[in-house]
């Protein structure tokens, strides 16, 4: 039986045609016409003026904060649940992160205790460099409380929208906020370009300072002359033109992954004990990855024992992101709260929810868990069929 992943690419014709064109012009070196297009297109779509076309979703991330001017000993504030980038970029730049934890109505950062930090560190004396918020499996965070609350106390915020490309809060896209923020095309993203990412911003000079430091930060000479260690971030003209492509099938996509997310709703609607990612009464959600909470002690299994079993079925799911502040790679930060996002590792877990997942494919997945927790014993799940 074929494997059912979690988020695959979702490619057809169109990005076959448009790589194949970029192919046969021979702009097969980093730069070329469909970079040039894509960020402009990419730029009118989120409706924010400047993007920069790079090699990942990190990259964006470890540039944006170079662009900012944070360094070595700086503190930046972000989510603790989030996927590690968000995290190790941080560290890139020889700064510490500073986790806060997640709303249990969002999934993103609190602001409550997001306030309480900045407040915290203010009294201290302790300089916030940046806050790097999560737009968490396709949500945006509370950004008219966020905003407001840096401003006040000349924070800059970096949006880290890796994954949500193609959600909005109060009708603005995602990326449309902060200093700048950044995307990511990687492979199990909406869209892809194989890797990549792009870093958008409403300030120009914020946006050439990237593009600066991403081709190696080379000088305008007739030689290569170099007054600072710059990055070989830029995205190739190659994956620009698959990428153009993949955008112009976003609307299709969101409207798929939605559909997939209603579906889970209504199948699991009557199971005691299942809850899902809440969709924020402030925005909507591009619905990237299908998230759920398991109570054992209502649904009869764990998360665990669910997704074993599905694996056994030849089905992909994964926990929620593993909090920060449980990651060794970063013992010892701080932390502010913890609890909620503790929580939700412990019984979250994501389905799969792929633009491309058929209608079969989903009651194959459904069934699966039922199964799981009919057959469920004293040891767990066990294997059916």
């Amino acid at each position: 039986m074929k494997r059912i992943y979690l988020s695959p690419p979702h490619a057809g014709e169109l990005e076959r045609r448009l790589l194949l064109a970029a192919f046969d012009s021979n702009w097969i070196a980093p730069q070329g016409p469909d970079l040039d297009a894509f960020e402009r297109e990419f730029a009118e779509e989120i409706e924010v003026p400047h993007a920069v076309a790079l090699s990942s979703g990190t990259a964006a991330l470890h540039l944006a904060l170079l662009a900012l001017g944070v360094g070595r000993g700086d503190r930046v504030i972000t989510s603790t649940l989030t996927f590690a980038a968000t995290a190790n970029a941080i560290a890139y730049v020889g700064a510490t992160p500073v986790f806060v934890d997640v709303s249990r109505d969002t999934w993103t950062i609190d602001p409550d205790l997001l306030n309480e930090e900045l407040t915290r560190c203010a009294r201290s004396g302790a300089r916030v460099a940046a806050v790097v918020t999560v737009d968490l499996y396709g949500q945006c965070a509370d950004y008219d409380r966020i905003e407001a609350m840096c401003r006040q106390r000349g924070v800059p915020i970096i949006e880290d929208a890796a994954e949500a490309l193609g959600a909005t809060y109060h009708g603005r896209s995602a990326g449309a906020f902060g200093a700048c923020a950044a995307f990511s095309f990687n492979g199990n993203k909406i869209i892809t370009t194989s890797g990549g990412g792009m870093l958008v911003s409403h300030d120009r000079d914020v946006a050439e300072r990237v593009r600066h430091l991403s081709t190696q930060a080379r000088q305008q000479a007739p030689h290569y002359q170099h007054e600072e260690v710059g990055f070989n971030y830029r995205m190739s003209n190659l994956l620009a033109a698959l990428g153009r492509g993949q955008l112009q099938t976003l609307p299709d996509k969101l409207t798929r992954r939605r559909v997939v997310n209603e579906s889970y709703r209504a199948a699991f609607a009557d199971w005691p004990g299942v809850a899902f990612i809440p969709e924020a009464d402030y925005g909507r959600s591009n619905c990237w990855l299908t998230c759920i909470t398991v109570e054992p002690s209502l649904f009869g299994v764990s998360r665990e024992q669910i997704r074993r079993h599905l694996e056994r079925c030849d089905i992909e799911s994964r926990p929620v992101w593993k909090p920060m502040h449980l990651q060794p790679a970063f013992e010892g930060c701080d932390i502010k709260g913890g609890a909620v996002a503790e929580d939700l590792f412990a019984k979250g877990l994501c389905l799969p929810s792929g633009s491309s997942l058929t209608e079969q494919e989903q009651r194959r997945i459904i069934t699966a868990i039922d199964e799981c927790r009919a057959n469920a014993g004293p040891l767990g799940c066990v294997a059916v069929g």
